[in-house]
């Protein structure tokens, strides 16, 4: 079950970033991530804005685009990248499990 509300200290951990690099994207990328803030005023991430961070995760580090070309990617058509973010993590997921068999025989 998601969550509806995320800490940026736990979609850094969910991104294994620092949480300065996504703090950083957040304020980068105001047009696409929107945190909303608590009294305190922490940062608090809905779903959505946590899979464009995921989404500009994978381009900076995976396709190593600049911030810059991130930014234009993000205002195209994003389904192509949606759909490699998603086999991604459906990837890592099924490396752990096998991981996981592997150290039970």
């Amino acid at each position: 079950m998601a969550k509806l509300i995320y800490t940026i200290g736990e979609v850094s951990a969910l991104l294994g970033e620092n949480t300065s690099a996504v703090r950083y994207w957040c304020n980068y990328f105001e047009k696409f991530v929107h945190p909303a803030r608590n009294a305190k005023g922490n940062r608090l991430l809905h779903p959505e804005d946590v899979e464009t961070l995921r989404q500009i995760q994978y381009m900076v580090k995976t396709q190593g685009l600049t911030l810059e070309g991130v930014m234009q990617r993000l205002g195209e058509d994003r389904r192509p990248i949606e759909s490699r973010v998603k086999a991604l993590d459906m990837l890592k997921g099924i490396k752990a499990e096998l991981e996981e068999v592997r150290k039970t025989l």
